[in-house]
């Protein structure tokens, strides 16, 4: 049944009934994949490929997501196939020539066993190395979250898509660096 409209006694303008819109119900899909159980090891092994809802990134299109450590930004675009792995339009390889690094980088893909199904394109600036490599291993964890909720479990249960937010504490007046005092001098 509408409601009348009301006119208000201070301005004499006429108000709009406010109209109720019916929300829209999500229906959750049955999981058709049992749950990752607890006493064996975190990681997804590769002979599991129905963890992964396939219809999550359709071809040409890609999963965004934004890793942050320290004053380093990584802008992640993954893919989904095979394909190769850039960071500022360069190999990631050769961007990163440190072995530490490249597998730092590749810890999210090993965790899930999906190491050989997506990768990325990714822009990185700030920072230097090693908390760029931290960046862009954040911000692929969270685009990997992304595709399906038991690989966003597996990341979340090995810490991967937790920020790290230590930064350098800012220096202080009267003080060296932010907490290192000048060298007392008795006489």
């Amino acid at each position: 049944m509408p409601t009348k409209p009301k006119i208000s006694a201070k301005s004499g303008k006429v108000s709009k009934p406010a109209v109720k819109k019916p929300r829209a119900v999500a229906h959750k899909k049955p999981s058709s994949t049992a749950a990752v159980p607890k006493e064996t090891s975190v990681k997804i092994k590769e002979e599991s490929p129905a963890l992964v809802d396939r219809k999550a990134i359709g071809k040409g299109r890609y999963i965004f997501a934004t890793g942050r450590r320290k004053t380093a930004i990584a802008n992640v675009r993954l893919f989904e196939g095979k394909g190769d792995n850039l960071v500022n339009k360069k190999p990631f390889t050769g961007y990163f020539g440190y072995t530490f690094f490249q597998e730092e980088i590749k810890q999210p893909f090993e965790t899930t066993g999906l190491l050989y199904d997506y990768h990325f394109v990714a822009h990185i600036n700030g920072g230097g190395m090693h908390s760029q490599a931290q960046a862009l291993r954040h911000g692929i964890s969270i685009a990997l979250g992304k595709v399906s909720e038991e690989v966003r479990k597996v990341l979340k249960k090995n810490g991967l898509l937790t920020r790290d937010d230590r930064k350098k504490e800012r220096k202080k007046p009267g003080l060296k660096r932010a907490r290192r005092s000048p060298q007392w001098a008795k006489r």
